[in-house]
């Protein structure tokens, strides 16, 4: 049971750890560093990828395609990167990118700049 627990510890301070250096890659005042924006290429392509297809065409997810996403405001895809979407396989990200950030994503996918 002491083995649970300190496992489960373990694994929030990990993850308020990877939160907080990840958080250091945004300048104050909102700014993406270009090193930041490499990484969030990278997660969009690796990680929702995995769900919504390598070049964002769709499978397990929609496609993230802007003929897709045309009806979409931005602010409703920035909302579902950081909180994800109950009732599905989509993730929330909130505690891995700002919503900085996720505004930052959201803007890509509209305009198609994923790769």
């Amino acid at each position: 049971m002491t083995a649970l627990i300190w496992s489960a510890l373990y694994r929030i301070e990990l993850v308020f750890m990877v939160s907080f250096i990840l958080s250091a890659s945004v300048y104050a005042g909102g700014a993406i560093t270009a090193g930041r924006q490499q990484e969030l290429r990278n997660l969009l392509i690796q990680d929702c990828g995995s769900c919504h297809g390598l070049k964002m065409k769709g499978g397990l997810g929609p496609a993230l395609l802007p003929s897709a996403l045309r009806n979409k405001p931005a602010e409703m895809i920035k909302a579902t990167i950081l909180d994800g979407r109950p009732g599905t396989a989509m993730p929330a990200w909130r505690n891995l990118i700002s919503p900085t950030e996720a505004q930052w994503l959201a803007s890509l996918l509209l305009q198609g700049e994923t790769q």
